[in-house]
C-alpha cells in the first residue's frame, strides 16, 4: 500500500481522484462509436453472394460460436482477475500507474477487459492520459453495474471478442474474433483449435508487433507465454500447454472476404448501393443487403447460353429477366468471365438493338391513336430524301421481299424495314425517341430516322430493353428494376426504400394490348417462333447490320426476359439472327424460369384501344420514287388478311416446335458517322 499511498499523494489524493471520476459522463449520454464491419449480400433464397470490404473486416458473432478456449486464453493473457472485479482492477491500475508516473512517462497498462470494451464501444478522448483512465474506470464499473453477474461477465467479454483489433493484413484490419479467425486460418471461429485461440488472443496488445505473417517468430513467443498463462492459471494442463507449443503456427493467407458469387451482378448491387448512401457510407460496412437475384435462374441462364453458344470461338450472350409486376431483377447473367474481365455485359453493354427497337416505333403510333390492324403503307425497296428531316432513306427488307400494301401489325410479324422506316417519318423521329424514354431508355438517342429500326449510335443494354418491354407487358407502367428488397443495419434498422416498387403510367393497357397481340403473333408466326414456349408468348427478334448483333426480347403474362448475343469487343458477325441462338436461349431459360409461375394468356384490356384519324403522309400518299432492289423477290402476301388471321386468336397458347425455323429477320446499318442523319442507313 506504501506505493498506492505515493501514488494518491501525487495526485493530490482521493479527492482528485473522485473529482475526475465524477466528471465522466453517464452510459447512456455516450454515443456508440461506429462499429466498422463488413457488409454481406444475399441471394433472394438467403445464400450468401459475398461480403463489400472496406478498410475493416468485422463480422460480430453470438458467445455459442466462440469457442471457450479462444475465451479463455483472452482472461488469461489480458486480464486474469476479469471474473473477480468489478470493471476495474485497483491493484493492477496503481501497480501500472506508480510505475508510470515515477518514471515520467504516459500510463500504460492496468486497464481491464471492460474498460478496454467502454473505450471501443464509445466515443471520446482516445489519448493515453491518467484523466482519460480515470474516467475509463468510472465508466467501466457503471457498465458491470448494468450487466451484473456471471450472465454480465459473459456479456462483457462477447462484445470484447467481437470487438477488439487483430492486426491488419492487405491493408484490411480484423475487428473481431471471427474474422480473425477467418483472415489468419481461414475457418470460423467456433473451428478454432487451442494453439490457434492462444495466437490469436495474444495479437490484440500489439498487432503488428506480433503478426504471424510479418514476424513469425515472434508471435510463436507471444503464443507461448499465452499458453503458460492458461496453464498457470488452470484453464490448461502442463502437457496441454505442451502440445500446442509444438504446434505449427498454423496461419494462411486466403480470399474468403474476397470471394464472390455472381460477381457481375454483385458489383451491380454495390453500385446501387453507392448511389444510395454514397461510396463513404458503404465503405463503411456494417449491412446485410438482402437481393432479388434467383441462383436457379441464374444457373438456368446459363445453362442455356451455353447450350447454344458453347462452341470453340462463339459469341458472348447475356440474359436479363425481370418481373413485370414488382420490377425484380430475377437473372442477370452472361457467358462472361469475371475473372478476366468485370464488364457486365448485361447492364454495362451498349449494342445496337435491330429491329427490337421498331417496338417503340409501334407504341408511338398506339399512343396517337394509329390503328395498327388497319392502317396500311406500301412495302417496297426505299430511296428518297425526307422532306421533313432532310436525311437520305435507303431502306430494303433484308429478305429482299416486299408485301405491297402491309398493315403495320403485318410489318411487325414480318418485321419489315420499309413500312417502319415510313412510320417512323410520318409518326416522327423525335415522337419515337420520346417513347423510348417513356418506355425505359436511358441511354442517350438522337431522334434520327434509323433509331427506329434499331440504328443507335450508342446502343443500349439488355437490361433497358427488358425494362422497356415491361413497360408494354403490365399495361403501360414503366417500372423501375429492382436489384435489391431491403437493407438491415448493424443497429436493426431497416430500409426498404430500395425495394419499394416505383412506377408510373405512360399508356393505357388498351394501347399495349394491341402491341402485345402483334408481338405474340410474331412467335406464332412471324421471325420469333424459336422463342415458342407452349404458354401465350409476346416478343420481337432483332438483328443488327453485318450480324454483329442479335436479339430477343420477349415475354409471358408474368415474367419478361431479353438475350443479346455478339462479340463485345468487336464488330464481327455472329452470322446468326436474333431468331435463332437468342430466341433459343430465351426458350431454354424461359422453359426453367416458368416452372411454378402464372401460364395465363394476357389480359383483355381495362380501357379498350380507341382508334384515331391518321393521315400520316407515307401511309396516304406512299413514298415517293421507283427504288428498286435488284435482289427482290415476287411476294403476294396480303397484309391486311395476315394481320387479321393472327388477330383472331391472339390469346391462344402456341404449339411448341421441337425444330423451328425462324423467318429470316432484317439487318440495320448504324447512323452515318456524321452525326447528322441516319436515315442513310440499309436498317432492319
Amino acid at each position: 500500500m506504501g506505493g498506492a499511498a505515493a501514488f494518491m499523494g501525487l495526485l493530490g489524493g482521493f479527492g482528485y481522484l473522485a473529482s475526475v471520476a465524477s466528471s465522466a459522463p453517464k452510459l447512456n449520454q455516450l454515443k456508440p462509436a461506429e462499429q466498422g464491419s463488413t457488409s454481406a449480400v444475399y441471394a433472394a433464397d438467403g445464400t450468401r453472394l459475398g461480403f463489400i470490404q472496406g478498410d475493416v473486416l468485422r463480422t460480430p458473432a453470438p458467445e455459442s460460436e466462440m469457442p471457450q478456449q479462444m475465451r479463455d486464453a483472452t482472461v488469461a493473457i489480458e486480464d486474469r482477475r476479469f471474473y473477480k472485479h468489478n470493471g476495474v482492477d485497483y491493484e493492477g491500475v496503481v501497480r501500472a500507474a506508480v510505475k508510470n508516473v515515477s518514471s515520467g512517462a504516459t500510463v500504460q497498462g492496468g486497464s481491464t477487459l471492460t474498460m478496454q470494451l467502454v473505450r471501443n464501444l464509445y466515443k471520446g478522448n482516445k489519448e493515453r492520459t491518467i484523466n482519460r483512465k480515470i474516467r475509463e474506470a468510472k465508466l467501466a464499473t457503471d457498465l458491470e453495474s448494468k450487466h451484473p453477474g456471471a450472465k454480465g461477465k459473459r456479456w462483457i467479454l462477447t462484445e470484447y471478442l467481437n470487438n477488439v483489433p487483430y492486426g491488419t493484413v492487405g491493408g484490411q484490419t480484423a475487428v473481431g474474433v471471427s474474422s480473425a479467425a477467418r483472415v489468419f486460418f481461414d475457418k470460423p471461429a467456433s473451428k478454432l483449435t487451442l494453439s490457434e485461440s492462444a495466437l490469436l488472443a495474444g495479437l490484440p496488445q500489439a498487432p503488428s508487433q506480433y503478426n504471424p505473417f510479418l514476424a513469425p517468430d515472434l508471435a510463436r513467443a507471444r503464443r507461448s507465454q499465452v499458453l503458460d498463462q492458461m496453464a498457470d492459471q488452470g484453464y490448461i494442463t502442463d502437457a496441454q500447454a505442451a502440445a500446442a507449443k509444438k504446434s505449427p503456427l498454423g496461419v494462411k493467407h486466403n480470399s474468403y472476404y474476397a470471394q464472390r458469387r455472381e460477381g457481375y451482378f454483385f458489383d451491380y448491387v454495390r453500385s446501387e448501393l453507392v448511389k444510395r448512401y454514397g461510396v463513404e457510407r458503404v465503405r463503411a460496412g456494417g449491412m446485410k443487403v438482402y437481393t432479388t437475384v434467383d441462383l436457379k435462374l441464374q444457373q438456368a441462364a446459363r445453362n442455356a447460353i451455353s447450350n447454344h453458344l458453347g462452341y470453340p470461338g462463339a459469341p458472348s450472350s447475356a440474359v436479363v429477366s425481370i418481373d413485370p409486376k414488382s420490377g425484380y431483377i430475377k437473372a442477370m447473367a452472361s457467358s462472361g468471365d469475371y475473372s478476366q474481365s468485370k464488364f457486365n455485359l448485361a447492364a454495362q453493354g451498349k449494342r445496337q438493338p435491330g429491329s427490337t427497337f421498331k417496338v417503340m416505333v409501334m407504341m408511338a403510333a398506339l399512343r396517337q391513336g394509329v390503328d395498327i390492324n388497319e392502317t396500311t403503307y406500301e412495302s417496297k425497296p426505299l430511296k428518297f430524301t425526307d422532306k421533313k428531316t432532310g436525311v437520305p432513306i435507303d431502306v430494303q427488307t433484308d429478305d429482299h421481299a416486299y408485301s405491297g400494301s402491309t398493315t403495320i401489325f403485318d410489318a411487325l410479324v414480318r418485321s419489315d424495314n420499309t413500312v417502319f422506316q415510313q412510320l417512323d417519318l410520318d409518326i416522327g423521329p423525335e415522337e419515337v425517341r420520346q417513347t423510348a424514354y417513356d418506355m425505359g431508355i436511358t441511354s442517350k438517342l438522337d431522334a434520327y430516322p434509323a433509331e427506329g429500326l434499331g440504328g443507335l449510335t450508342r446502343g443500349v443494354s439488355p437490361l433497358e430493353m427488358t425494362r422497356a418491354y415491361v413497360t408494354v407487358n403490365n399495361g403501360g407502367w414503366r417500372i423501375k428494376p429492382v436489384a435489391i428488397k431491403k437493407v438491415v443495419f448493424a443497429d436493426g434498422r431497416e430500409d426498404k426504400s430500395l425495394g419499394q416498387r416505383d412506377r408510373v403510367k405512360v399508356f393505357t393497357d388498351g394501347q399495349t394490348h394491341e402491341a402485345v397481340k402483334a408481338m405474340e403473333a410474331n412467335v406464332q408466326g412471324g421471325t420469333g417462333t424459336g422463342a415458342q414456349l407452349g404458354c401465350p408468348t409476346a416478343g420481337k427478334t432483332g438483328t443488327t447490320s453485318n450480324f454483329t448483333d442479335a436479339w430477343f426480347d420477349g415475354f409471358t403474362s408474368s415474367l419478361n426476359t431479353a438475350v443479346w448475343v455478339g462479340f463485345p469487343n468487336a464488330a464481327i458477325s455472329t452470322g446468326m439472327f436474333g431468331g435463332q441462338a437468342p430466341a433459343s436461349i430465351f426458350h431454354d431459360f424461359m422453359q426453367v424460369a416458368m416452372s411454378g409461375r402464372a401460364c395465363d394468356p394476357f389480359p383483355d384490356p381495362t380501357e379498350p384501344f380507341v382508334a384515331k384519324e391518321f393521315a400520316g403522309e407515307y401511309a396516304s400518299n406512299g413514298a415517293p420514287g421507283d427504288a428498286v432492289d435488284p435482289l427482290a423477290k415476287d411476294k403476294k402476301d396480303k397484309g391486311k388478311k395476315e394481320s387479321k388471321k393472327y388477330e383472331s386468336k391472339p390469346n391462344k397458347p402456341p404449339t411448341p416446335s421441337p425444330t423451328p425455323k425462324p423467318t429470316p429477320e432484317p439487318t440495320p446499318e448504324p447512323p452515318p458517322d456524321t452525326g447528322g442523319g441516319g436515315g442513310g442507313a440499309t436498317p432492319g
